[in-house]
């Protein structure tokens, strides 16, 4: 990789309020300084593989030693407000283009436009983006191309202080954030107005994203990420069915993410707690089902995983049309730039006269997804998607519901929930008061 990442430069900004409406469903059982950019980025977009290592895939399923030592929890009931009936009538198409779905195409490039449901403009729509610079995504996995172990030179050792305290663990996880973007230098946000979680109305102009560096999607655990975004149905209870693609992305995401500081630490850190093995191929598989099973949710068996709810997101029906899960700010965008999500302002903050900006990496914001509301959703804007990966599993396996913890200049609360003894059921972050 070129140069060495230095991390984000801490900001002054007030707390934003917490997500008060992402519960997972009860269930007894699991149905300023200047950064380096990715090298990846430059084998992407020339497709030339100089000075990549090639992995071989394999199958995967839990090692026979391995074990959880968190006690089994019910979730509880996710409640959230929501208005206009959504329906999905059928399975999306794959999209070649990193889940940015083709409206119309020019030659060899495939242009990304506008929704139905979010009538304001995007910036990006219209954003051309050459299509072959996607297609290595889509190869097996014996053919994939990664990138080498690099870790920056970072101290992934877990120390003592960070295994007796999970505050600290997090933190470092978030110093070990090396793939993690700058406000300002990689992406612009304008947050718009704020308002209550229960008051009706847009108080956003425009959209939360106004840009988003070039590179930063073709990145290489961005860009991987970005090929598993399409991959679900959204309407909960509706059966997955997995493809042998579908299955070689969700490996080759894995297979990339160890790679990284955040994921190379977790490993580190778990097997010194003995919750895993130092098995590298066993840790991997640990991963591979903790993310990706299939369990049931809203009634249906095998309609939905810890990936789909917590990353992509799940509209709920019955009567009920909210949006639960959708917690990641790429997802976020991607679906923003397609005009399937309406941003529609910040939800005040807890704290008195604190207001978020542009600069704020720690957001609770409202809006509406395929036309349904989701009243109250906070995520961590410009994170990686190791880190976040990284910072639940931690969470999952050594924390609590609650765990309040530091992330940089962010006092937060991780909200995690058990579906049984091993499925995540619901993770993400609420700010602290």
């Amino acid at each position: 990789m070129e140069g060495l990442i230095k991390g984000l430069a801490e900001v002054a900004i007030g707390f934003v309020a917490g997500d008060r409406d992402d519960h997972p469903e009860r269930q007894s059982s699991p149905g300023g300084e200047e950064r380096s950019r990715s090298t990846w980025a430059d084998v992407v977009s020339t497709g030339k593989h100089e000075g990549q290592g090639q992995a071989q895939g394999s199958s995967y399923g839990y090692p026979s030693n391995h074990r959880f030592s968190r006690k089994d929890e019910e979730a509880e009931q996710e409640s959230s407000l929501g208005h206009n009936a959504y329906s999905w009538d059928s399975r999306k198409e794959k999209e070649d283009l990193a889940h940015v779905k083709e409206e119309k195409t020019d030659g060899d490039w495939e242009v990304v436009g506008q929704g139905s449901h979010n009538k304001k403009r995007h910036p990006s729509a219209f954003h051309k983006v050459p299509k072959e610079n996607w297609q290595m995504f889509k190869l097996p996995p014996s053919d994939q191309m990664y990138t080498n172990a690099i870790h920056y030179g970072a101290d992934t050792q877990p120390s003592r202080t960070e295994l007796s305290d999970l505050s600290e663990a997090c933190s470092k996880l978030w110093e070990l954030d090396l793939n993690r973007l700058v406000p300002g230098k990689d992406y612009k946000i304008d947050c718009g107005e704020g308002k209550r979680a229960h008051q009706k109305g847009d108080m956003a102009s425009g959209s939360l994203f106004k840009w988003l560096g070039d590179d930063v999607l073709r990145r290489s655990t961005y860009a991987r990420f970005c090929s598993l975004l399409d991959n679900y149905n959204p309407q909960e209870g509706y059966k997955e069915v997995v493809t042998p693609e579908e299955r070689h992305e969700q490996t080759a995401f894995i297979q990339e993410i160890v790679r990284t500081p955040p994921i190379n630490y977790l490993h580190k850190y778990l097997v010194e707690k003995g919750i895993v093995s130092g098995n590298s191929e066993e840790f991997k598989e640990m991963l591979t089902h903790l993310w990706f099973d299939l369990y049931s949710r809203g009634g249906g068996h095998g309609s939905s995983s810890a990936f789909e709810h917590v990353f992509v997101g799940e509209i709920k029906g019955h009567g009920e049309n909210a949006v639960s899960g959708f917690h990641n700010w790429i997802q976020f965008y991607l679906e923003e730039a397609k005009g399937n999500v309406d941003y529609q302002g910040y939800i005040f903050p807890r704290r008195y006269g604190e207001h978020p900006d542009s600069e704020t990496q720690l957001l609770t914001i409202q809006f509406e997804w395929n036309g349904v509301l989701k009243s109250v959703s906070s995520t961590l804007v410009g994170v990686s998607p190791e880190f976040e990966v990284a910072l639940y599993t931690l969470c999952f396996f050594v924390g609590k519901e609650d765990n309040h913890v530091r992330l940089g200049p962010y006092s937060v609360n991780i909200k995690c929930y058990h579906l049984g003894r091993d499925k995540i059921g619901s993770a993400f972050p609420i700010a602290d008061c």
